[in-house]
């Protein structure tokens, strides 16, 4: 009995194969949509460009490191995990221009907390620190996007330290 299946089995397995060979098969439709298949996560570039000045006679200063800093979850009371650039920073050139990037989802970011600190001791005066919340929900795109790339949005700030007396 068993020798008499065989060829059954055999010739029904040839009859799929040739089936699904001539009418093939996809899965999900990739092979026929309109849009490539990628992988990786959308993001988007968050710019924060301007310049440091002295609050008292406008003269640009150099050496002064604008970082951005980790927002704080408001239930939680604790920073925030899901930002990619707690530690990004740079410091103002000698015109006290400065640029500051970060990659994030898009969307994600509404506002972000920037640090200005002068980290240069006495060498161009000394100047009190301040935060600044910039809201990303204004920026202008500065770069357009293309599939998960949604662009750069860029943000211009201005900033006035307050120069600090020898007597504080």
């Amino acid at each position: 009995m068993k020798n008499l299946y065989r060829p059954l089995i055999k010739g029904t397995n040839w009859a799929l194969a040739g089936i699904l060979t001539v009418l093939g098969f996809n899965s999900c439709d990739i092979f026929n949509s309109e849009e490539p298949v990628e992988y990786g996560s959308p993001n988007a570039d968050y710019t924060v460009k301007g310049k440091v000045v002295n609050k008292a006679n406008g003269k640009a200063i150099k050496g002064i490191k604008v970082e951005y800093t980790s927002p704080v979850v408001p239930e939680y009371g604790a920073p925030s995990t899901s930002y990619q650039y707690l530690e990004k920073s740079v410091v103002t050139d000698d015109n006290g221009n400065f640029k500051l990037t970060a990659n994030d989802f898009p969307g994600v970011i509404a506002s972000q907390p920037v640090y200005i600190s002068d980290i240069d001791g006495e060498a161009n005066g000394s100047f009190a620190d301040t935060t600044v919340v910039v809201d990303f929900k204004t920026a202008e795109q500065t770069k357009k996007g293309s599939n998960w790339y949604s662009g750069e949005y860029t943000v211009n700030l201005d900033v006035e330290l307050r120069e600090i007396s020898k007597d504080e």
